[in-house]
């Protein structure tokens, strides 16, 4: 296909849409200028073969890696995915995704082509998360900080346990989950992009010290802060 009359630009004139498509083997052969933008690069050019391993951390990666292959196994939409994960100025943001199967000739799948839409512009499609917002909103702005199940409940004039029970129906992981989810997605964009030490991004992201911050990130990520370190900046040298 030429890109210069690729149906996919059109994504360009959708503010806050990022389009991508990938073969079946999870390479990225398609992606609009946001999509550019979003995993931090300039041309089309320098993701065209790659997988989302080699763009996102680990943790991102696997989610994604995971809905795509649904999506190719089942020959079906997989719609209105909820996610979150540390946007391109490092912070915290929902995004909306749609992933729909690419079919061949012969109607066998050989691809997945989806959209991307930002929290601030896909706001309708996440109403059932609307009860628990301000609490959400909370956790954003202060998960740096060492804040408490309580603190947290009474943004939404909850119980600790009542808005555990929210977090679980609505993004199927309890309040503590979530904000240990922040801390390590966020620690990994640090550690990719900065020199920062160890102990004192442990204690920037709410950890106690820097033992706690190693335990939880190697119990989520299978390394160390300081390993993951290594081998991601030495991928992008």
């Amino acid at each position: 296909m030429d890109a210069s009359g690729a149906f996919y630009l059109l994504f360009d004139y959708l503010p806050g849409v990022s389009f991508f498509a990938k073969t079946s083997d999870f390479e990225l052969i398609f992606a609009n200028h946001a999509f550019i933008e979003r995993v931090g690069v300039q041309h089309e050019e320098e993701i065209i073969g790659k997988t989302d391993f080699e763009l996102f951390p680990r943790s991102l990666a696997e989610g994604f890696r995971k809905d795509d292959a649904w999506v190719l196994q089942q020959g079906q939409p997989k719609l209105q995915i909820i996610e979150l994960f540390v946007n391109v100025d490092g912070l915290p943001d929902w995004y909306v995704t749609n992933k729909l199967p690419i079919f061949g000739k012969n109607r066998e799948v050989i691809g997945i082509m989806g959209t991307t839409q930002s929290y601030l512009y896909g706001k309708k499609f996440i109403r059932p998360y609307m009860q628990i917002e301000p609490a959400v909103e909370f956790i954003q702005n202060h998960f740096r900080e060492k804040i408490t199940i309580e603190e947290v409940a009474k943004t939404v004039n909850l119980s600790a346990r009542q808005l555990d029970r929210k977090f679980q129906e609505t993004l199927k992981m309890s309040p503590r989950d979530f904000i240990m989810k922040l801390r390590l997605k966020t620690a990994c964009q640090i550690l990719t992009k900065s020199s920062t030490a160890i102990m004192e991004l442990a204690l920037d992201l709410g950890f106690y010290d820097q033992s706690s911050f190693t335990l939880h990130f190697r119990r989520h990520m299978g390394l160390t802060p300081l390993q993951y370190r290594k081998r991601h900046q030495e991928k992008a040298s």
